[in-house]
């Protein structure tokens, strides 16, 4: 049996079993890497507490199948191709050989700084080749990787370096973003001072930013590799792996203030991230799989690394960022490398949009096969536009639901195999059991419905747990509905019944594809020295899909623009610049119950524009904030 799906009535086939003989189906999907030692019991579950293990008394290595397993037939072909910032630096690419020889090399080097199985590293890297050396150089060795994306403050890197009790941070001297340089290991140093659980710091050079090093804690990246050189450049065995052990922590924000660490296990993720990636994309096997995500994101994880390297692909990663030098940056890219899958972000179509198709019709795009949107609902304008002006209505565009918590493909069309439709994401993955849900608890039966998105049944990508934290995994994704995993996001089935996302529901926000929880937002604003109280709620934003409206009463702004621009300025140095409200309103006072809980509905109806609709305002302690509140958001039209 292949493991690609390569017409629609396969997928209707495969899906139905799936869903009859779930474990016969994931077992038969398994067969397809390589185990050290097969299951004993493909899976055991319970959404209760909750508790979910695939694949139990297996034991692999990811890093076996990702490079090992390729070394024989495919050894020279690439495996990693790296396009830097800028487009006059030379590009580097990575055989499957070479790949391997670095991450040997590197695990080696974590070993002699004292990481061993089950500790915690934190990786705050720029888009290099390293950062997926580091990555797999973690996962060789059995230590558990925790990627933060490089546009994260101090404050934040703290947070989940304390979180997840790290030992050691793998950092460079600074990032290229654009015309910017950024100094991460300037940021690693003000985030240490809240840590006490760091004992190394270890230092790629990238843009020779002057950096602090502290004797016996911080080492340069180089002078460790030249160390493991001298002693020969042994190998390094693949540390052998339970199924069910940890592969890597990934923070994402929730409805609480405080990130969660995700958890992703060995086994069911590999098995999980293959799959989807063979089929959702249809790769070939001389494809040249371009992914534009941060690898800081669950989206590089699994669709630059590991689902990708696990299928020996070729895989190509960016530094830079979509309109640098000009906006025609990734189209000189597919042209330069003949990529022949882009898998992109609804925003950066949106954003290339808006500077003209003179800068995609100048480059030959005829590669392409294959077109992908991730991290947000996509709308029908920028589908149409990917669609004909990149794929010139040749390629498939495939709409990807999924979440850092499903570790894959939820809900998508299969590039070519099944129908598609702008703006829908279509048909579930096989193993996928979507179910729409009242507000009553009660499933929502038949076509033409609406309702909140849960999956009734486990699959192999799904988190296990958050870290340090169960009971906050089974209170965010098991406790709203009984014997659900409840997505927070919103859905309509159409009348033929293709899925299609319609959003959150609950307080984060989708903001160019990263989700933000509303609190940990307005904890940060809340920290300005004149903020007495704030209220964040989105609005409708032409870029970015979701916009930050924050709603503010202050004690004294003068100076509204000034102190605009410190609470922004607080709110990047606390979270990063990728959390700054795009409007801020200041207020005398917020609408509120009589129990003091905020409506944020009538907020989020104001930031919509749409004040016809408010409801029921009677109920609130001081009906009249509201007129205040619509009279101020008015002046402020933007």
């Amino acid at each position: 049996m292949s493991l690609q799906i390569k017409s629609f009535e396969e997928y209707q086939s495969e899906y139905k079993r799936s869903v009859e003989q779930p474990e016969e189906f994931w077992a038969s999907i398994a067969d397809h890497f390589f185990w050290k030692r097969k299951w004993n019991k493909v899976l055991n579950w319970n959404f209760e507490e909750p508790n979910i293990k695939w694949f139990e008394g297996a034991k692999l290595n990811i890093t076996e199948n990702c490079l090992d397993r390729h070394i024989y037939a495919n050894g020279d072909k690439p495996a990693i191709i790296w396009e830097p910032n800028d487009p006059n630096e030379a590009h580097r690419i990575l055989s499957y050989k070479q790949l391997l020889q670095k991450v040997e090399q590197f695990a080696n080097v974590l070993k002699n700084n004292n990481i061993k199985k089950g500790d915690r590293v934190c990786i705050y890297l720029p888009m290099v080749p390293e950062l997926v050396i580091a990555v797999l150089a973690c996962a060789r060795i059995g230590a558990i990787h925790s990627v933060v994306f490089g546009g994260f403050s101090a404050r934040s890197i703290a947070d989940r370096i304390v979180d997840a009790e790290c030992k050691l941070i793998v950092t460079s001297d600074g990032s290229y973003r654009g015309n910017k340089t950024i100094g991460l290991k300037n940021i690693v140093d003000d985030a240490l001072m809240q840590c006490d659980t760091v004992e190394k710091v270890i230092v790629l050079t990238r843009t020779r930013t002057p950096v602090s090093m502290i004797k016996g804690r911080d080492v340069w990246w180089e002078d460790e590799i030249k160390k493991v050189e001298t002693q020969g450049n042994p190998a390094c065995p693949a540390e052998e792996m339970d199924a069910e052990d940890t592969l890597f922590i990934l923070y994402t924000s929730g409805s609480t203030g405080k990130p969660k660490g995700v958890v992703h296990t060995c086994g069911g993720y590999m098995v999980y991230t293959g799959y989807t990636f063979m089929n959702t994309f249809q790769y070939q096997p001389n494809d040249v799989f371009f992914c534009t995500a941060d690898i800081g994101w669950i989206t590089g994880h699994s669709y630059i690394v590991y689902g990708p390297l696990s299928q020996g692909a070729t895989s190509l990663m960016f530094e830079g960022i979509p309109t640098f030098p000009d906006a025609s940056r990734y189209w000189d890219i597919v042209d330069k490398f003949k990529v022949n899958i882009i898998y992109t972000s609804p925003t950066a179509l949106r954003s290339l949009m808006a500077f003209g198709d003179e800068f995609v019709d100048k480059n030959d795009l005829s590669s392409l096969r294959v077109l992908g949107s991730v991290g947000e609902p996509i709308n029908e304008e920028a589908w149409n536009w990917f669609n004909e002006k990149v794929g010139k209505k040749n390629c498939p565009v495939v709409d990807t639901y999924w979440q850092t918590e499903n570790g894959g493909h939820l809900i998508t069309s299969l590039a070519g195999v099944t129908p598609e439709k702008a703006s829908y994401a279509m048909f579930p993955m096989p193993g996928i059991q979507p179910a729409l849900m009242d507000e009553n608890g009660k499933e929502i039966e038949g076509n033409d419905v609406t309702g909140n998105l849960c999956i009734k049944f486990p699959w192999p990508g799904m988190l296990r747990t958050t870290w340090g934290d169960h009971d906050r995994c089974r209170q965010t994704y098991f406790s709203t509905y009984k014997d659900m995993y409840f997505t927070g996001d919103g859905c309509y089935r159409s009348p033929e019944g293709y899925y299609k996302i319609t959003g959150r529901v609950d307080d984060v926000l989708n903001v160019s594809g990263h989700r933000i929880g509303t609190a940990e937002v307005e904890n940060a604003i809340n920290m300005h020295a004149d903020v007495v109280e704030s209220a964040i709620v989105g609005y409708p934003h032409p870029v970015k899909g979701q916009g930050i409206y924050a709603y503010v009463i202050a004690n004294h702004h003068t100076d509204a623009e000034a102190t605009r621009k410190d609470i922004m300025e607080t709110v990047s140095r606390i979270i990063g610049p990728i959390a700054k409200p795009d409007i801020i309103q200041f207020v005398n006072d917020l609408p509120k119950t009589r129990s003091g809980k905020i409506m944020r509905r009538i907020l989020r109806k104001i930031a919509e524009g749409d004040i016809s609709n408010l409801g029921d305002t009677s109920t609130l302690q001081d009906p009249t904030v509201v007129e205040g509140i619509i009279q101020g958001a008015e002046g402020l039209k933007k």
